[in-house]
């Protein structure tokens, strides 16, 4: 026999349905025309059984008609299931696609970004070329420079806490100033911290920051050393980004911290009072910040001695906030006796001698005390000449000197007077850049001061090539770095740029 079909089945079902229908009625009327004398016999029991064979018949078609629509439904719902399934197939495939388009495009915008980046860079890069090349900004920039006390506040110590990330400090102090060592694990973060606030992504430098005070906190609890050192990096984050109320609370926690867990007279305690006495300084609370000022160097004398080069930095910062109260008499003594610390203990060719000789004649200048500015100034313009090019004597004249004949024969004509023997004197001011450098801006304008307007432009423009030819090495070293677009020449870059700073770095 041939397999038949589901509609095959069902229709022969059907007949035979119709036909065990017409067979029972058939059956049963031939039943009922039987007399009752004849239901006994044997054809009436033929009969009942062949109906009960008929209606168990009709029973089993039913079942299976009912089976078979079932079995329908069932088909159709998985009918219905297959075409969802294709339907999803067909939905994911497409999503498939709409990501992968997605990733092309999000992996496209990130080069773009990147490249933005790089072409950000290099427009800041040449928009600060142009500004050296503008002479007239630059000296706006310069007057500013010796007009405003809080261009000049302060020796930063940007800080210990820098200092101490160094895995070999330097061996003279070690003893002295370090109560505790701060883990390893700690000292790369810090890093990170100072590059990235150095880069001025103070969005990333400061969750860094909160990140390592809350791991810190959980491991060695909140008046641990180290949380001091990292509340002390924050609070500095926080300064550069002007955030002068949040930058307090945290160096006053750091402060309790340490003069708990180290000692009031801990040099890291005297540090973080310095930071502090900076802060108010920045924000021009000059009253505030001296007693700060004036514990931090009570500490120090007492820790490291009073002769040490340390104590001279705070010395230099006192007289800074003294100098902007009016308090000349203090910041001259201040001033000269940390110049005797640094003579006696570096030598007279440190830079910090040229600083301070430059800040007490700053001091000079506000009093009127021209003479004496004026002899600061030669002296460290004097020492500069002699360490690059030799004794002086009638060939050989420091730039002041040939300044001062330019101002003599400024009548005479130009063409004669000796400007070429100051033509290459700016490679003295490179040697103690930008200490020297100020200090021909600074002698130039006493002489402007003393309407010798033809020795000032001979100092000024000294100035200028000194600058312009150290930004120009600058500016080689930061092309070379955007064609090599690695991070470890940016690194580098960033610290070589570091030493062009003329601020004095605290080693505690």
């Amino acid at each position: 026999m041939t397999q038949m079909s589901q509609d095959e089945i069902i229709s022969n079902t059907k007949t035979v349905l119709q036909g065990l229908e017409a067979l029972r009625v058939e059956h049963v009327s031939i039943m009922n025309g039987i007399s009752e004398v004849q239901k006994d016999n044997e054809k009436s029991d033929i009969l009942r059984k062949n109906i009960e064979n008929i209606e168990l018949g009709l029973s089993e078609a039913q079942v299976m008609m009912a089976l078979t629509s079932h079995l329908q439904n069932i088909e159709a719902e998985k009918q219905k299931l297959k075409t969802q399934v294709r339907r999803l197939h067909q939905e994911n495939a497409w999503l498939r696609d709409e990501l992968a388009n997605t990733q092309q495009k999000f992996q496209a915008s990130e080069q773009l970004v990147a490249q933005l980046e790089e072409e950000k860079k290099h427009l800041e890069f040449m928009a600060s070329v142009k500004k050296y090349d503008d002479n007239q900004e630059q000296d706006e920039s310069c007057e500013k420079a010796r007009t405003d006390p809080v261009v000049e506040l302060f020796p930063d110590e940007e800080n210990e806490d820098r200092n101490n990330m160094s895995p070999t400090p330097p061996s003279q102090f070690a003893n002295q100033t370090s109560g505790y060592e701060i883990p390893a694990r700690l000292r790369t973060l810090h890093n990170l911290v100072i590059q990235y606030a150095s880069q001025g992504r103070y969005e990333v430098a400061v969750p860094l920051c909160k990140q390592a005070l809350e791991d810190l906190e959980k491991t060695s609890g909140h008046d641990h050393p180290d949380v001091a050192t990292m509340l002390n990096i924050l609070a500095l984050v926080y300064r550069d980004q002007n955030k002068y109320k949040e930058a307090a609370n945290l160096l006053n926690d750091a402060l309790s911290i340490r003069g708990k867990t180290l000692g009031e007279n801990h040099p890291a305690v005297a540090a973080t009072l310095n930071n502090l006495a900076v802060l108010y300084g920045k924000r021009g609370k000059y009253k505030d910040a001296e007693p700060l000022c004036k514990r931090a160097l009570e500490i120090r004398e007492k820790v490291l001695g009073k002769d040490h080069p340390d104590v001279a930095k705070q010395l230099n910062n006192l007289a800074l906030l003294c100098q902007n109260q009016g308090k000349y008499d203090e910041v001259e003594k201040y001033y000269q006796r940390a110049l005797d610390i640094y003579e006696a203990k570096l030598g007279p060719d440190d830079p910090n001698v040229a600083k301070t000789k430059n800040n007490l004649a700053g001091c000079y200048l506000k009093q009127g005390r021209y003479a004496e500015a004026e002899i600061l100034y030669k002296q460290v313009l004097t020492r500069a000449h002699e360490r690059e090019f030799g004794a002086i004597d009638s060939k050989n004249k420091p730039i002041w000197q040939v300044a001062e004949e330019r101002e003599e024969h400024k009548y005479d004509n130009r063409e004669n007077t000796p400007y070429g023997e100051y033509g290459g004197w700016h490679k003295a001011a490179k040697v103690d850049s930008p200490t020297v450098t100020t200090t021909l801006k600074n002698l130039g304008a006493l002489y402007r001061r003393q309407g010798m307007f033809e020795a000032a432009e001979t100092l000024e423009d000294c100035a200028m090539r000194s600058k312009k030819e150290a930004y120009d090495l600058a500016k080689q070293t930061k092309v070379a770095q955007l064609l090599t677009s690695t991070e470890k020449r940016r690194s580098k870059q960033m610290r070589d740029d570091m030493e062009f700073s003329d601020e004095v770095i605290d080693t505690n």
